[in-house]
């Protein structure tokens, strides 16, 4: 997914919040919510290696040092989210899930966006009724793109 569909939150003129993307004018968040769901619904990739190298202009070894950095803090940003559901912190679950989300989006990763914007939307809604199936979900789209990225690394 190119970096240009990734939206740009703001208020329109009238107040309403809207989203803008680089190649549309504003989009209003639910028309923005209805993309993130048909983005979520798939094709599923671990690793989309010609959309990484494009968001680092083609610098392999820049998108090397980012997935080392990537896969270095996973343990933390794992250990986090379960602290957080196990504290019942919505609000935490949401903002760790967020950034996992954003983090795998660099990598084209649409598995582990989509399991975690599960986890987020659940944060958000307040109830983790569901939760641990998700992260399950969100551990096994990890270790599939884990398994990618050293590769990648190690090439």
């Amino acid at each position: 997914m190119p970096l240009s569909a990734f939206p740009v939150r703001r208020l329109d003129t009238a107040g309403r919040l809207c989203c803008s993307y680089k190649h549309e004018r504003k989009l209003p968040i639910l028309l923005f919510l209805q993309r993130m769901q048909q983005f979520a619904a798939g094709p599923w990739d671990e690793f989309d290696k010609d959309a990484a190298l494009g968001r680092v202009g083609g610098d392999i070894d820049l998108l090397k040092e980012i997935a080392r950095l990537f896969l270095d803090d996973c343990p933390r940003s794992l250990t986090e989210l379960r602290e957080a559901a196990a504290r019942n912190d919505c609000s935490a679950v949401e903002r760790s899930a967020h950034t996992l989300k954003g983090a795998s989006a660099n990598f084209g990763a649409t598995r582990l966006v989509s399991a975690a914007l599960d986890i987020e939307k659940m944060g958000h809604a307040g109830t983790l009724d569901n939760f641990v199936p998700a992260l399950v979900e969100v551990e096994s789209a990890l270790d599939a793109l884990r398994a990618e990225l050293e590769v990648m690394i190690a090439s």
